[in-house]
């Protein structure tokens, strides 16, 4: 890997896209050359990076000749057409679709938890499912410490999930209510002003569980690389604009403490505790937004659980950054490091 990388950026227009962006230049990535890739409807126009104007190029075959490393956010059927030519090009991609996160050959990572996979690669690392992200970086550390056997998710999933699309409908929609104007939805299945609803994936007639969910059972088993983990989630997209929040109750093999969690976050990469008891303050998408960290809170004991084994807790996190960008943005940093190793 090049010191300083050619690095495409493949839906480069999209909510996440920007992310990219923005990401790479307050961390200070080393880039030598950006490529902004999207669709024709968008090649001609021009972004900025680091003073420089560039154009953005229409997506095809030919655009990843020179390129290090691809970052693609532009959802997965182009992730399954394109990024394969990429890999052929020379390039690293890192996807941030579902394409490749359940192929055993293609690691699927989050760095605070296995960034040792990332030498695994064979040209493309898959980034997860944003909101197993947020449950999964402050459960990383407990399992360390003590294996959790089950987990129970309920997630409150913001627009930005959905792109950027979504995040102006629910803008739009709430403007239109405000002023007692009828909106017909055109992104969601639902009207989204003032309302949540179940995530707007599709459910399996079988088993009742939608997409979303299924996507955070079988991630979390690949990442802890534990499929004995028994795990239950419900996922419901709420009218927030980036950030994700989580109710997470796990049960641990051996007994554990609200002190215990607290002193094992407290150092946990990735996470910050806001866990105000007095003052009612605890993880909200108001505070997370903008933030890079997991905000972990309302850490208490599971009093359903009457052995002491279990823990229920609160997490709030920047979908569009720890979910979906900022990951993805570690994972392009790491490769140079990864590729020596």
């Amino acid at each position: 890997m090049k010191n300083d990388p050619v690095v495409a950026i493949v839906g480069v227009t999209g909510a996440v896209g920007a992310e990219f962006i923005a990401t790479m230049d307050r961390r200070n990535v080393r880039v030598g050359r950006l490529k902004a890739l999207a669709s024709a409807r968008s090649a001609g126009k021009t972004l900025s990076f680091r003073g420089q104007t560039i154009t953005i190029e229409e997506l095809n075959e030919r655009s990843f000749e020179g390129v290090d490393i691809a970052l693609f956010s532009a959802g997965s059927g182009i992730s399954k057409k394109f990024a394969p030519i990429a890999v052929r090009s020379g390039a690293v991609v890192v996807d941030n679709s579902s394409a490749f996160r359940m192929d055993p050959n293609v690691p699927l990572v989050i760095p605070e938890i296995n960034a040792n996979r990332i030498r695994d690669h064979k040209g493309i690392i898959a980034n997860p499912n944003c909101a197993a992200i947020t449950a999964l970086v402050p459960l990383w550390p407990i399992h360390q410490t003590n294996r959790i056997k089950r987990v129970i998710i309920a997630t409150y999933q913001a627009a930005s999930g959905a792109g950027a699309a979504a995040m102006d409908e629910l803008v739009q929609s709430t403007r239109a209510s405000l002023n007692g104007q009828v909106y017909t939805p055109q992104v969601m299945p639902h009207p989204y002003a003032f309302n949540l609803f179940s995530h707007n994936t599709t459910i399996d007639p079988e088993t009742g569980y939608n997409d979303e969910e299924t996507k955070v059972i079988k991630e979390t088993r690949k990442i802890f690389e534990d499929d004995r983990i028994a795990i239950g989630v419900t996922c419901v997209r709420v009218p927030v604009l980036r950030a994700h929040c989580e109710a997470i109750t796990f049960e641990c093999e051996k007994p554990i403490s609200e002190h215990d969690v607290r002193r094992i976050l407290a150092t946990a990469p990735g996470v910050r505790i806001v866990d105000d008891r007095e003052k009612n303050y605890f993880p909200m998408p108001v505070d997370a937004s903008g933030q890079d960290d997991v905000l972990v809170g309302r850490i208490r004991k599971d009093l359903s659980d009457p052995s002491g084994h279990s823990i229920a807790m609160f997490v709030a996190a920047d979908q569009l950054l720890k979910g979906a960008a900022l990951n993805a943005v570690q994972i392009a940093e790491l490769l140079p490091e990864r590729a020596m190793a």
